[in-house]
Parts: structure tokens; sequence; C-alpha cells
């Protein structure tokens, strides 16, 4: 297949759906080979990640050089989530939706959130990923008991990981004959060559140099040799695009300037959270607290995301410079929103497992402690029970929550915005830290799950510009 015939004829796209039988089959490996195989074949691949993941989209985005689109049910809407997919998938050949843990794990009780869920959304059937290590013909047991499981789901075709070799995927192939409508697709070997190293909160990430161009490389040829890729691309569900989709970035009378935080440090952020605000008015510089030593030129709000600070404490805690710019900026009334890792850069210190305490920013008057186990995970339903620079009183908006810290001092000095719920266990509690002009929390929201953030924060900004706060310096 080529890219001319993959882009002759209406407005329509080729897609499908990475799914795992559970979490650690491999379904990364496998959709990273399949995007890089496309790629090489010189078909433009749109990446997309089920759930709130932002590492898997950063390797993404590395392999296919297009930013990486988090589709996710319960944090979004359904109108935004194919409001996303058709926007993006539009400009491209073969759109390559990487799924979520086990394929009808979701949210608790509902299954939203689900890489079945979305599937069922967009109409895009499914590649099912099965773990074949130490398995025969039981394999057909399992391709048979998810083919079968939700009639509304459609299962194409299957491909196995970590296979010993040729006869053992002829073992599986003659075992799946049993399961129709379901094409064995092929299979990836067993190549330790091939591994993205881990650590506390998952792989290691692309800015961090964890896939190199050579790894890529090999793995598309693993790909290429073993996966029918005209067979899976026939079986691709062919996509109407919606031609009422405006991907057009409007900005408002009075744009304004954000500066992102965007290193090592400090990379998860939702793509669409970028795309709200740029709309909205705003236009975003990157910098990098790591690096540079002084915020970027006539900057009005800062935006930290979350990452991994507490692995590079130490620098982060040397820049001294930055540290000193970014307390100014907050001394001065600047607008800051920080999330997770964005909120521990922000407090007093950061002491990590190994016993180092950092000096941070110091705009919090919180300590962190770094822990062993998970603080919180999972999805949450925020509600702003005040007027805040992301809305007012009653505003709610979806998040998710994914950490190993904690706060180890008394909140004091610090009014709270946040009740959120906990979808996961159905608890309640008070977060959402403002002082100033900073509101800081361990939950990275979704600005698409309530279009009046993104807007809300610009006017934020405009509204703190007409009260007379200056800039760090003039544009």
């Amino acid at each position: 297949m080529t890219r001319e015939t993959a882009m002759s004829g209406p407005r329509t796209c080729r897609a499908f759906v990475v799914a795992g039988s559970s979490s650690g089959t491999g379904k990364t490996t496998v959709a990273l080979g399949l995007m890089a195989a496309l790629r090489a074949r010189g078909l433009i691949v749109q990446p997309f990640k089920c759930g709130p993941d932002f590492i898997d989209p950063g390797h993404h985005t590395r392999v296919c050089r297009r930013p990486s689109r988090n589709l996710d049910t319960w944090m979004v809407s359904d109108e935004a989530n194919r409001s996303a997919f058709h926007r993006h998938a539009a400009t491209a050949d073969v759109s390559v939706i990487e799924g979520v843990m086990g394929l009808f794990d979701g949210a608790r009780g509902s299954g939203a959130g689900s890489t079945a869920a979305t599937a069922s959304l967009l109409g895009v059937p499914i590649v099912l990923v099965v773990d074949a290590s130490g398995m025969g013909a039981s394999a057909a047991a399992v391709v048979k008991g998810f083919a079968t499981f939700d009639p509304a789901v459609s299962i194409a075709g299957v491909i196995f990981n970590r296979v010993a070799g040729a006869s053992h995927y002829q073992l599986l192939l003659e075992a799946c004959e049993c399961v129709p409508g379901v094409t064995p697709l092929g299979y990836l070997p067993r190549d330790p060559r091939w591994h993205i190293p881990e650590r506390h909160l998952g792989l290691l990430t692309a800015d961090e140099g964890a896939l190199s161009q050579d790894a890529v490389s090999h793995l598309a040829t693993l790909v290429e040799q073993h996966v029918d890729l005209e067979r899976l691309l026939t079986l691709s569900a062919n996509v109407a695009i919606d031609d009422g989709i405006d991907a057009a970035v409007v900005q408002t009378r009075f744009p304004v300037r954000i500066g992102v935080a965007r290193d090592q440090a400090f990379c998860f952020y939702y793509e669409d959270n970028l795309d709200a605000l740029r709309r909205a008015g705003a236009e975003l510089a990157p910098f990098s607290p790591l690096n540079d030593g002084a915020l970027p030129v006539g900057v009005e709000a800062l935006y930290f995301g979350g990452g991994y600070p507490e692995v590079w404490a130490r620098p982060l805690s040397n820049n001294v410079a930055m540290r000193a710019a970014v307390a100014g900026f907050v001394q001065q009334s600047g607008v800051v929103y920080a999330e997770c890792g964005g909120l521990m850069y922000l407090a007093e210190t950061v002491r990590t497992q190994e016993g180092a305490t950092w000096p941070m920013v110091g705009a919090l008057p919180i300590t962190i402690v770094m822990t062993d186990r998970l603080q919180r995970f999972g999805y949450a339903e925020v509600v702003l029970t005040r007027d805040c620079l992301l809305g007012a009183a009653g505003t709610t908006a979806r998040g998710h929550s994914f950490h190993h810290s904690r706060i180890d001092n008394p909140l004091e000095g610090l009014a709270l915005a946040y009740s959120i719920q906990d979808a996961r266990h159905q608890k309640h509690e008070l977060e959402g830290f403002i002082r100033g002009g900073v509101l800081a929390s361990y939950v990275h929201l979704h600005f698409s799950s309530n279009p009046d953030l993104a807007v809300s924060f610009v006017q934020h900004v405009l509204a703190h510009r007409q009260a007379g706060r200056t800039r760090t310096s003039p544009s």
C-alpha cells in the first residue's frame, strides 16, 4: 500500500486499535513497531492513546513525528473524543490507537475509559495483542474469549508477542483456526535487544532518550518481517472524516503569552490542553526549568505540567537562577497553574527516597516527600469550591492522578479550591491549593472535559494585565 492509494478518494482515514489482553502483554511495543513500520513505508501515521497516560504518547510522538493525542471516554465527552480523532486523523494516511490496560478495563463499575469503549465509540476495529510466551493451543482460548465477550466490540485480528520462533507461531496459527472472524496477523519474537527501561511511574520518557533511532529501526524491521501489514491495512476501518470539524486556531482580540515548562523533568501534558489554550488566545512559550536561566520574554502566566522532578531534583535545585525567576514571578502576583510535578517544583523542598532534601521554588509553603508506593491513582472529578483561574465556583472538570509523593506538613496559608471525588474509591477530599496567583494540584485535568477551563485561564491572565501587573520583561 502506498501513500497515494491511502489518500485517494473522499476524506477517509484507515484506523485500528492495538489492544492488550492485559497490562504487560507488550501492546506498546507492538503499537510502536506498527507505527514505525508503516511510517517506513512512507505513510503519514497519526498516533493516539486510550486513557490518561502521558509516557506512551511521548514515544508515539518520537516515532511518528506527529503529536500523539489522548482519547478517553471517562474524562472527555463522546463529542470531544470524536472531534479530536477526526481533526487529527484527517491529515494522516492511517491512525494507530494504542489501548490502555486490558481491552475491557476501565473506570470502576462502568467500563468508561476502556479501550473497548473508545473503539466502539469511533467504530474502529481492534487488533488484539496476546503474550504467547509459555502458551500453545491455549492461546486460542484467550483469543476466542475476548472475541466473544462483547458482541458490540469488533476484534478483527490478533498479533502474538514474545513468540519463540516460526514453529511456535505455526502452533498458535493452527490453534486459532477454531476462532472465526479473527485473523492472525503475525507475531513479534522474543528479542532482548528491544527494551524500554522502567521506573516507579512506568517507562522512561521519550524526552530522556529511551528510544534510540537504531532501536526504532530494528523494531520496524521485526514488524515488517513477521507481521502482515497489507492484511492489517485491509482490515483497518476506512473512517469517514467529518468535514464539519473546525481545526482552525481562533485567537482572541488580546492574546496572552504563557510560559510552558517543557524538558525531561516536565513532560506530562495533554496536547489537547495546549491546543485549547491556543484556541482561547494564548501564545505558548516553552522553557526549561532544568536548563534555562530566565523565564521567556514577556510571559504573563506559567504552566507547569507533571513529570519527574524527583528524578531531576538535584539539577532543578542547582538551577538557582531559574528558581529565583519563578519565585520572583510569583511574588509579583504572576498567574501560575501547576499539576503534580509542577506542584512539587513550587514547594519549599522535595525529599527523595534516598533521603536527600532539595530546595525548590518555595512559592507554596509545603514540603514534599517521595514514598515507595502510590499515594493516589485513578480518575478524579473536580468541582471548584471557589473562584479561581480555571473558573467560577461550581465549575466541574475531570482528570487523573498518579503519584508517589505526599505533602509532609500542615497546609497553612493555603486556600483550597477543589472538591475531588476519586472515581476508583468514591472518596472525597479538598485540594487545589491557592496562594496569591498560584493554583496547584496533584490532579492532571483534561481541559476538553470542560471547554470553559482554557477560556477562563486566558481571561484570568487578561484580567491581571488590566489590573496593571507587568510582564516578565517587555516583549
